[in-house]
């Protein structure tokens, strides 16, 4: 069985998850970043899935329920979406840890021998079955999956202090002085939030830690360190079951957690050879796929055609004498024209105005620019108005734009 949680807050996100949870946060065009998590568990061959919902679930479980609702029982598959609901006592989530401990009875009626821990709001592509296979060979209380980092960049992270095998012999919460890795000293391990564990022993665990009054009822904070200590926790390498197209070089794995790092992540994706694959016919990223018609670019005169440059432009969109150039459009975006946008992340339905210049720029969803708009080209008039990042990222909201004119 896999387990989602699915119910952070994300609020480096700012204003993005004002109304939605950050792994309902749209990522890649018509995707959520939730997709990657439960596309890689389906792919990986687990049939079996749960999703802890908590903060602003609205927009998640909506989501949950139009794209993941193909799951057969008469097959032994299942989905279930579990909001915080006072199974085991008067109170919500308390953390990673009590967002399993509430459902051990749902848990239980599945009877599965094994159980994966996914965080619901990372970009990666990785096959589980590789890591469930060293778990058992390794007979580990818990094997924690980990991504190699240079360690000038690990101070961030969750950090396992590994031996020659991999057993995790420490955890460190972001460390000044992160250990490297035995065999590549520059790097270390930092933990991707995935878990794996035999069932009957994690439903012990989560007992024991629940009956810990000095617990934060956290994986990271209390579960993990206790078994470092107490059992057999080993490390599973990401780059031992990444999932890597041909066109692909690196072990794509990003917390897309800030601004800086979402609006870089999508961008990413015009590349000629992005280093996240979402063209990959052998692992797709399934996502709920809205009926919508095709993409439609028109007006072909000087200063008004309409033209995309090194983008990608979902369906429903409607460009109409506009420009693009490096930019990424979701679902029902109108760009009108003599409009020019350039390193974009469009969100759906966000209406584009006539001589409108955007660069550099995160534009929230149904977010109606006025005409003449010019964002990207005045740092300090973007910060007076907008959200400005400190590397010159611009979000725009609806209620942002509103204030202008008000």
């Amino acid at each position: 069985m896999a387990y989602v949680l699915a119910g952070g807050r994300g609020t480096r996100l700012l204003e993005l998850t004002d109304t939605r949870a950050k792994p309902a946060v749209y990522f890649g065009g018509k995707s959520r970043i939730i997709d990657f998590a439960l596309s890689n568990a389906l792919n990986s061959g687990i049939r079996r899935i749960g999703v802890a919902t908590q903060y602003k679930a609205h927009s998640l479980i909506r989501h949950l329920q139009r794209g993941w609702n193909f799951f057969r029982p008469e097959r032994n598959e299942g989905f279930d979406i579990l909001p915080a609901s006072q199974r085991s006592g008067d109170d919500w989530y308390a953390g990673t840890a009590d967002a399993v401990f509430q459902n051990i009875d749902i848990i239980a009626d599945y009877h599965p021998e094994y159980i994966v821990i996914l965080a619901g709001d990372h970009v990666y592509k990785m096959d589980y079955a590789m890591m469930l296979l060293q778990h058992v060979e390794q007979d580990a209380d818990v094997t924690v999956g980990c991504i190699e980092v240079p360690r000038t960049q690990a101070t961030a992270f969750g950090v396992m202090h590994v031996d020659e095998s991999d057993r995790i012999v420490a955890f460190v919460e972001k460390p000044a002085d992160p250990p490297a890795i035995p065999d590549r000293p520059d790097f270390a391990l930092a933990s991707m939030g995935i878990y794996v564990f035999r069932t009957r022993f994690l439903i012990e665990q989560l007992r024991r830690d629940a009956a810990d009054p000095n617990s934060s009822r956290d994986f990271g904070k209390d579960i993990i360190p206790y078994l470092v200590q107490h059992g057999k926790a080993v490390a599973h390498r990401f780059q031992s079951s990444c999932v890597t197209s041909g066109a692909e070089r690196e072990a794509y794995w990003r917390d897309v957690g800030t601004l800086d790092a979402y609006w870089e992540a999508n961008i990413d994706l015009t590349a000629v050879i992005p280093a996240l694959d979402l063209f990959d016919r052998d692992w797709p990223i399934w996502s709920y796929a809205e009926i919508v018609p095709p993409a439609k670019f028109v007006h072909d005169a000087p200063g008004r055609r309409g033209e995309a440059i090194s983008s990608l432009v979902s369906g429903g969109c409607i460009v109409s004498g506009g420009s693009l150039r490096q930019s990424l459009l979701f679902t029902g975006v109108h760009v009108h024209s003599y409009a020019s946008v350039e390193r974009a992340v469009i969100l759906p339905n966000a209406d584009i105005g006539r001589h409108v210049r955007l660069k550099n720029v995160i534009v929230e969803k149904g977010v109606h620019i006025p005409d003449g708009l010019v964002v990207g080209e005045d740092p300090l008039a973007d910060a007076r108005r907008f959200r400005r990042t400190e590397r010159g990222v611009v979000l725009i909201t609806q209620p942002m734009i509103d204030r202008l004119s008000a």
